[in-house]
């Protein structure tokens, strides 16, 4: 009892410096001790509350007994528990329902979730038939993210990018979803995750390809590190066709060697990888004329075939827009239906937001449309496999040229691509 003394004194008065320090150490061994027992004490009348608990008798058999017998009411069934573990930030357990019971029910008992337990947020998802899944967050990681510095190129075509909500590392792999689409106002983060995504390709064995139809303010940043470089919709045009055309030479190769993608071929024969970079999308698609409607319909038609035969051929896209919407014209829908990958920042108009997360997840649309100027960097990420709040790391404009002057000697000569060849 002097140990368990001495020691929950040493932690009381070094607690401040160990949180500011160490939060991870922190939350170990101060914070989720305390919330887990929270948690087993106010779990069945927390439960009760909620309306999650099932009387073991029907109510006529209660209230007979207790009249006739005076014995004390049964106690509720609720939801089985299953172990609390521990997370970076917060903790997670499966709960297993009761007959009757959905994971929405579980949904809309989240906020209180968090207010009893005295956590930031709790978010619940169905894990599989019948069990759902809870983890909490004891504090909000996207206030003050910690994202670990990469070393080395790492894994192809993978980036961590910022934090999610969770705690864990916000990772975009182009091999697992290939193509993304980027929707923020100004000043909403979506150049800063931009940016973020390309300095942890530029060390990889990748070409890395540019179209920004403002004339190049963006990223032309990163100039010495793309392999090509578009700024305005006539360029555009001519490099979109000419990696189409670059696809379908890759496509013969993989029919030839009777592989199904460029990664069945061996790694002498493979073509390196190419990451396609559209900034300001909306620059693409409005026209004021018959040619430009022709441009735009070409630029369109050129990004779907892109999308639709690009995974599998080493050609991934990633589209970014301050505003995209169906009044573009009904190419932006189809090519948004081919971009399984969607990150939404705060944006000007409901339309850009629905587009991005609409068809995916209502609530994910919800929690985009909750995001607060002031929440810089704040965005809504949703793919097939669902839906998270994250933060992207911070890569100023100065970080952005040094990183393309660092690993410029790693650019591609992809002579097809060249704007002015073409």
């Amino acid at each position: 009892m002097v140990v368990a003394a001495v020691l929950a004194s040493g932690l009381l008065l070094a607690g401040p410096a160990l949180r500011r320090r160490y939060p991870v150490a922190w939350w170990l061994l101060c914070g989720f001790p305390v919330v887990a027992f929270r948690v087993v004490h106010t779990w069945r009348p927390l439960m009760a509350g909620c309306g999650l608990a099932v009387s073991r008798r029907p109510a006529l058999t209660v209230v007979s007994g207790l009249v006739g017998k005076g014995a004390p009411p049964p106690q509720p069934r609720v939801p089985r528990r299953g172990l609390i573990r521990p997370t970076a930030g917060g903790f997670v357990l499966l709960v297993r329902l009761l007959p009757g019971q959905v994971p929405e029910h579980f949904v809309k008992a989240a906020p209180a979730m968090a207010e009893n337990w005295q956590v930031h947020a709790v978010r619940v998802t169905s894990w599989k038939p019948g069990i759902v899944r809870i983890v909490a967050s004891a504090a909000d990681p996207l206030t003050d993210p910690r994202i670990p510095k990469q070393r080395g190129p790492g894994h192809l075509l993978r980036v961590t990018v910022g934090a999610l909500e969770t705690g864990a590392a916000w990772v975009v792999d182009l091999r697992r979803i290939p193509h993304w689409l980027i929707v923020g106002a100004t000043r909403s983060g979506k150049s800063t995750l931009i940016n973020a995504l390309v300095a942890g390709l530029a060390p990889q064995a990748v070409a890395l390809v540019g179209i920004d139809c403002k004339g190049g303010m963006e990223l032309s940043l990163y100039e010495p590190r793309l392999s090509a470089l578009a700024t305005n919709r006539e360029q555009a045009v001519r490099l979109l066709a000419a990696l189409v055309d670059l696809t379908l030479d890759r496509m013969t190769l993989c029919r030839v060697a009777r592989v199904r993608n460029i990664w069945g071929l061996a790694d002498k024969e493979r073509p390196v990888p190419v990451v396609v970079i559209v900034d300001e999308i909306a620059e693409l698609f409005l026209v004021a004329s018959r040619s430009e409607k022709d441009e735009a319909h070409a630029a369109g038609t050129a990004l779907i075939r892109l999308a639709q035969l690009g995974a599998a051929l080493g050609v991934f896209l990633v589209v970014a827009g301050q505003r995209v919407g169906s009044d573009l014209g009904p190419g932006v829908t189809a090519l948004r239906a081919q971009l399984g990958g969607r990150v939404c920042h705060r944006v000007a108009d409901p339309g850009t937001a629905e587009m991005a997360l609409g068809d995916l997840n209502p609530d994910a649309l919800k929690a985009a449309q909750a995001i607060a100027p002031e929440q810089a960097g704040t965005a809504v990420l949703a793919s097939g496999d669902g839906w998270e709040r994250a933060r992207s790391h911070l890569i100023t404009e100065a970080e952005a040229e040094a990183v393309a002057a660092e690993y410029a000697h790693l650019t591609p000569v992809l002579s097809e691509l060249h704007v002015e060849a073409l």
